[in-house]
């Protein structure tokens, strides 16, 4: 039943990032893991996609595929990929397991003319609840797992990205917050904080956006 809930969600994730990437651009999927979302991009928004993942075994379906897939390690940078080479980078429930998120995140802004970036909310209400009510390691359907086999090395917040994309000078040009198993286009930063289980967002450097 927990699997079958996180599948659900991530689901959900890739059904939002659909309607976020426009047609027939080129798109870099960082994290990209079996390529099921790249793959689908390439179906249905006739996207140029090329993915990156540290687990070679899972690109096995992006090659069976016809993608241009690459086995790296996020944390050491990308510089075989130039400037602006694509038009929309994507991080999706990977910035909370890598070990460098501030190299991850410039890269993919040099990289992309914009950013997709979706995590889990560790400033959920559910979350502080159990840890303070309960006083074990928080879970919750987006965070299903143990303190010991989670993959996640960062704890991060809707509030904590937002002030990293304030301080860097980030501009957010789409917000979209899942809540109670509904996405939302807008939502309040204290609401978000309190109560969105997963935040997704399209970011930029570049100020000339609208």
């Amino acid at each position: 039943m927990r699997t079958h809930y996180v599948d659900r969600l991530s689901r959900t994730d890739r059904d939002v990032i659909m309607t976020l990437v426009p047609e027939g651009g080129k798109v870099l999927d960082l994290g990209c893991g079996d390529c099921s979302l790249l793959s689908e991009l390439v179906a249905r928004r006739r996207v140029q996609g090329t993915g990156v993942d540290i687990n070679g075994a899972q690109l096995v379906n992006g090659l069976a595929h016809g993608l241009n897939v690459y086995q790296g390690n996020l944390d050491e940078g990308l510089a075989d990929f130039p400037d602006r080479s694509y038009d929309y980078v994507i991080l999706n429930q990977t910035l909370q397991v890598v070990k460098n998120p501030l190299l991850v995140l410039n890269e993919m802004l040099r990289i992309g003319r914009f950013g997709i970036v979706g995590f889990p909310n560790f400033a959920q209400w559910k979350l502080r609840s159990g840890l303070f009510f309960g006083g074990r390691a928080p879970k919750s359907p987006a965070l299903p797992f143990e303190w010991y086999d989670t993959p996640n090395i960062r704890v991060l917040s809707i509030s904590d990205f937002f002030d990293y994309c304030r301080l860097q000078n980030i501009q957010l040009v789409h917000e979209r917050y899942l809540v109670s198993g509904r996405w939302l286009r807008t939502l309040p930063l204290p609401l978000s904080n309190l109560l969105c289980q997963i935040g997704l967002f399209v970011i930029t450097r570049d100020h000339r956006v609208t």
